[in-house]
């Protein structure tokens, strides 16, 4: 696979291999071939090696592969909101954040614009001088991975479900283990172990984020026992994740129609630390629909 924005007359950039005329028509991620984002700020609540203290510069993709029954930035990834840019625009975009002091580029949900992405980096490659976070939902296919290397230095997937049922209910995605599980191998085939600064900033690796769902905390600690097994305690950083809030569809299915208790999300908590990993993990106070952030319709920040 080369990426070429040639791929979006036959879209088969994500898993779904929609097949797709994406200049004449939309594919499963209900995008076309025009970029679209719906916010490009510093964001100071990812990881503090990703935030350190000025803040990731943070891009967030309209539009997504991975259609998440309970997902938070369902104004984006389902409802249309955005709005379009250029290449040069979305390079200049690059630039204006790294100006404002931003400790790396965060590409939020950004594989269905892959190509256009790349070429964008092509424009701004000899003025930036950050690193670059490739912030996924883990539904990726290896072979782009590949491909993305070119431009990505740290991976931030997403592991969701080990349980092909669990996906399917949620994410109509029967295969997104299978399918995770390669990718993230992967990531770290490519990145090596994690890289920081004198900061603590991380300059090259990959962390792997897991959110734990409230009634499913035996397929979270299935993805622990596989992270485990498959990978040294110094090859990956990873970040368990307590902000699940029962929003857009989460209310279609009562199982998870409460946010995550205490007790499971210190369940799977114990099962990664019997691994020593190094990692995160967050405060039952990030559970807040407060930490969701503004998305757009129309640009809102000047260009140069």
């Amino acid at each position: 696979m080369k990426l070429d924005t040639k791929m979006l007359e036959n879209c088969q950039l994500c898993p779904r291999e929609c097949g797709v005329n994406r200049y004449k028509t939309k594919g499963f991620c209900m995008e076309g071939y025009e970029i679209r984002i719906a916010r490009a700020e510093l964001h100071f609540w990812e990881e503090p090696c990703i935030s350190g203290k000025n803040g990731s510069g943070t891009v967030f993709f309209s539009g997504c592969p991975l259609k998440c029954c309970f997902c938070q930035n369902y104004e984006i990834s389902e409802q249309n909101k955005g709005f379009k840019v250029s290449v040069q625009q979305l390079a200049d975009t690059f630039l204006m954040l790294q100006d404002k002091g931003a400790h790396n580029i965060n590409l939020v949900n950004p594989t269905h614009f892959a190509p256009q992405i790349k070429d964008a980096f092509e424009v701004c490659k000899n003025n930036l001088r950050i690193p670059v976070i490739y912030n996924c939902a883990g539904f990726e296919k290896a072979e782009l991975i590949s491909e993305i290397a070119d431009f990505a230095d740290v991976f931030l997937p997403d592991l969701k479900y080990f349980d092909s049922d669990i996906s399917k209910k949620y994410s109509r995605a029967e295969n997104y283990f299978e399918v995770c599980s390669q990718a993230i191998k992967e990531m770290v085939r490519i990145t090596g172990k994690p890289v920081f600064d004198d900061n603590g900033i991380i300059q090259k690796g990959v962390i792997v984020r897991h959110l734990v769902l409230p009634n499913h905390r035996q397929d979270s600690i299935k993805l622990m026992k596989w992270l485990g097994e498959n990978f040294a305690s110094d090859e990956i950083l990873v970040s368990i994740m307590s902000q699940y809030t029962p929003v857009h569809r989460a209310s279609d299915f009562y199982e998870i129609n409460r946010r995550t208790s205490t007790f499971e999300y210190n369940s799977v908590c114990t099962v990664l630390q019997e691994y020593g990993f190094n990692g995160y993990y967050q405060q039952k106070s990030s559970a807040n629909v407060d930490y969701i952030p503004e998305f757009y319709d129309n640009l809102y920040y000047d260009l140069p």
